[in-house]
């Protein structure tokens, strides 16, 4: 089925179906084109809270759309690939958080939205790569548990007065992991006048050597008020697709061509219009499960408004 013809089709039924289809900033450049809406986890997690139809449609990866379920009950959740998943959510498990909690009763336990729901239902908060360090400073605990990723944990901790312990000790995201201290050096040596923008979930050396660390909303965000007209973007490639698209008048330089998620990858047009077409691949979190984990994410969800409002 030719592109064009497939978008219409989509189109069509969307609108037939009340639906809405929600896109990570990693998506393919088709899929994010025809997203309603497109953005980093936060951006996500507070349009499905916000969304006024019968579908949604998300594509993103399990953790993602789990969490518009979540936030859902009443409402459909579909995603166009239900094997999306992500390595970084699965090193992380429910029992995990319960025994680390049982060695550190005291402690505040702040989940990465890149983790399982029945990880989450462990969480008194959760938080994403663009407010961890403003959830983690509202609360009152001195001592908290972070999980997964051990390098946001890092980030985190250099900008709070907490005393941050990661969950699992060395929890990674295999993409972000990627990048090399030694790359970064070599493009800010050919590019002098390049911003460099990487993600947290990049290595602490990575992290060393960027001029704004940033969720990939907050790149689109810097992007904009910059008066740079050249920038080193260490994060996905969908990333660097995005701002390509949207900042023409910018040059955006991968920090490594290869540094592709393959996982959120597999969403494509043609599933996107098959899911709507025969509203498969439901995405279902238990109820006993679901409450739990909801109370976490609209903490965070309230915390992060509450700064912003501030």
């Amino acid at each position: 089925m030719r592109s064009q013809k497939i978008e219409e089709k989509i189109r069509e039924l969307k609108e037939k179906e009340n639906a809405i289809i929600l896109a990570h900033n990693y998506q393919r450049p088709e899929v994010q084109l025809i997203a309603d809406y497109l953005g980093d986890s936060l951006d996500l997690a507070r349009r499905s809270a916000k969304v006024d139809c019968k579908l949604i449609v998300f594509a993103g990866v399990k953790f993602m759309a789990e969490m518009a379920a979540i936030l859902n009950p009443e409402r459909t959740v579909l995603m166009p690939d239900l094997t999306a998943g992500c390595p970084l959510a699965e090193q992380l498990s429910a029992q995990a958080v319960r025994e680390a909690k049982q060695r550190h009763p005291n402690a505040a336990v702040v989940l990465y939205v890149n983790t399982l729901a029945e990880a989450k239902a462990e969480a008194d908060v959760c938080c994403t790569s663009a407010n961890a360090a403003q959830i983690v400073n509202a609360l009152d605990e001195d001592e908290v548990l972070f999980g997964p990723d051990h390098n946001l944990a890092w980030y985190t901790q250099r900008r709070s007065n907490k005393h941050v312990v990661p969950l699992p000790e060395r929890g990674y995201c295999y993409v972000h992991r990627m990048f090399q201290a030694a790359d970064i050096a070599r493009l800010k040596e050919e590019y002098p006048d390049a911003e460099v923008l990487v993600h947290p979930e990049c290595d602490p050396e990575v992290q060393k050597l960027a001029g704004h660390i940033c969720s990939t909303s907050q790149m689109m965000t810097r992007a904009k008020a910059s008066h740079a007209k050249r920038f080193i973007i260490g994060t996905e490639i969908g990333m660097v697709e995005r701002l390509r698209r949207e900042f023409p008048d910018k040059e955006f330089i991968p920090a490594l061509e290869t540094a592709i998620c393959e996982d959120m990858k597999k969403h494509t047009l043609e599933k996107i219009y098959l899911t709507l077409r025969d509203r498969k691949n439901i995405v279902r979190v238990p109820p006993r499960i679901a409450g739990r984990a909801r109370a976490a994410i609209e903490r965070m969800l309230e915390l992060s408004g509450r700064a912003a409002r501030d």
